[in-house]
């Protein structure tokens, strides 16, 4: 007796636990302040070998990806835009397991090497690495702290993105706007 006791008192538990957990990543979730717009995709494989503004193959896979959880998190195509910028400017839309410290020998501001890798370069304190080298994931990730940032519908496009990226050119993920625009409009198809 005393142990189904027990074992209900785990069970609620872990139930109030779930809620907790929950409500910390849907009320965040809930203030992206956007409505979702339902999508269907173009499947990308089907594109010339030419692509999307360039964008071809994978990269049009991943953008894919990064658009369906944007959608699945109530964000629209402003928000599908934002993600597909920043992993155009992170990685070119490619899930690397290498970043900046390989490449050039960036470091943190402590002078601690980068950690970054995936689609959004996302260093270890995002998550760990098989979190963030798996692109639904590592999109959920950014699209997690970018709903925390107040008005990011109203800012400049990279500057909202800078605010979750902390990149050190707050101006940096302007350049991929175009091409974005583009891929979110051409893998964006009538339901």
């Amino acid at each position: 007796m005393q142990r189904r006791r027990l074992l209900q008192r785990i069970a609620i538990s872990v139930g109030a636990v779930a809620v907790i957990v929950g409500a910390a990543v849907l009320i965040p979730l809930a203030l992206a302040q956007e409505k979702p717009l339902a999508i269907c995709l173009s499947d990308p494989t089907t594109f010339p070998d030419a692509g999307v503004a360039g964008w071809e193959g994978e990269q049009l896979e991943n953008a894919a990806t990064i658009m369906q959880t944007a959608t699945a998190l109530g964000f629209g195509r402003d928000g599908q835009i934002l993600g597909v910028m920043t992993a155009m400017g992170e990685s070119s839309l490619h899930n690397i397991d290498y970043g900046d410290w390989e490449t050039g020998g960036f470091t943190n501001p402590d002078g601690s090497r980068t950690t970054s890798i995936g689609l959004f370069q996302q260093q270890e304190w995002w998550g760990s690495a098989a979190q963030r080298m798996d692109p639904a994931t590592a999109a959920t990730l950014f699209y997690q702290r970018l709903s925390t940032v107040p008005d990011w519908h109203a800012m400049e496009q990279s500057a909202a993105i800078h605010r979750v990226q902390i990149n050190l050119d707050p101006t940096y993920y302007s350049r991929y706007s175009a091409d974005a625009t583009a891929v979110v409009d051409a893998l964006s198809a009538p339901c």
